[in-house]
């Protein structure tokens, strides 16, 4: 008999900070996912698409939960909610190394209310002694009674084939939904913006990441090939304004040029970065300026 294809959707939820996005892009292959050792970094719901012979899993990497503060932890918010409810199974990942604490508590009390099977991941095994993994899983699986529990370090790429394995148990039989070479639905000029807003985050001080979103305002291929982008970083206040601009420009000389080797990889062509650094007072609190950046409730 020939093997059933399966296809479906997985949810990876989790604490800001704990790796979603570096397992999404290993998993993948390709970096989709922005990362950052800042909480709160992915900020939109990012559809990631695995293709293999016998699955096409796709995976929303999401939000990391926490209790919204502003509008923009609203749309946040919301777009986990509806991500839970519409996937086959849900990837829960935590830091081996931590202690469940309230957030992690929230995160449990709100899977309590989906009917998905939820696969505890346990991510970041290479920062402990083996002997520790067990105790760390053997907290957590007091918390919930999951479908599957799976240690992985998503940035050494340990066991992964074995957290592939443990999805597809949940995926439906279905067709393969998506071109072999597609990887996501994102348009280049978001992916793009959020790169940008990745270097942003690995570059300055802790005051600056939460309130920093960047907007691409144009972006066009020229005759010889290479690929003009102009994009715009929006900053609070005039104090973060010049943090990303840095003495002379330095800041965003740094910020673009990182940001350019990254989104020529992702183009395959060479890349004119064009930055504007401007000021947009509490963005994060007003719907009009949250809606024109993409963020939909």
């Amino acid at each position: 008999m020939e093997a059933k294809h399966k296809s479906g959707f997985i949810a990876v939820i989790g604490r800001p900070n704990v790796g979603k996005s570096t397992l999404i892009n290993s998993l993948i292959g390709q970096k989709i996912a922005i990362m950052s050792d800042k909480p709160q970094t992915t900020r939109n719901r990012i559809l990631c698409i695995l293709t293999q012979p016998d699955a096409q899993v796709v995976f929303l990497d999401t939000p990391g939960v926490h209790k919204p503060m502003k509008k923009l932890g609203e749309y946040m918010e919301s777009a986990v909610e509806g991500t839970l409810q519409e996937v086959d199974a849900v990837l829960f990942v935590v830091d081996a190394a931590e202690k469940p604490g309230p957030g992690e508590r929230y995160i449990v009390e709100r899977l309590s209310k989906t009917k998905q099977p939820v696969i505890l991941v346990v991510n970041k095994i290479d920062t402990l002694e083996r002997e520790a993994v067990l105790p760390a899983i053997d907290v957590y699986s007091k918390l919930y009674d999951f479908a599957g529990v799976v240690p992985i370090s998503a940035r050494e790429k340990i066991n992964l084939d074995d957290l592939l394995g443990e999805t597809k148990k949940y995926l439906p039989d279905g067709p393969q939904y998506y071109p072999d070479d597609m990887v996501t639905d994102q348009p280049e000029r978001l992916i793009a913006a959020e790169l940008v807003r990745e270097k942003v985050l690995g570059l300055t001080r802790d005051e600056v990441p939460h309130a920093v979103a960047v907007d691409v305002d144009e972006m066009k291929t020229r005759p010889k090939g290479d690929v003009y982008i102009r994009a715009t970083i929006y900053v609070e206040r005039d104090s973060q304004k010049g943090i990303i601009i840095g003495s002379r420009g330095a800041m965003l000389k740094e910020i673009g040029r990182l940001a350019r080797h990254d989104i020529e990889a992702l183009l395959g062509s060479r890349v004119y970065l064009d930055l504007w650094v401007k000021v947009s007072k509490d963005w994060r609190n007003r719907e009009a300026v949250l809606k024109s950046l993409g963020f939909e409730k």
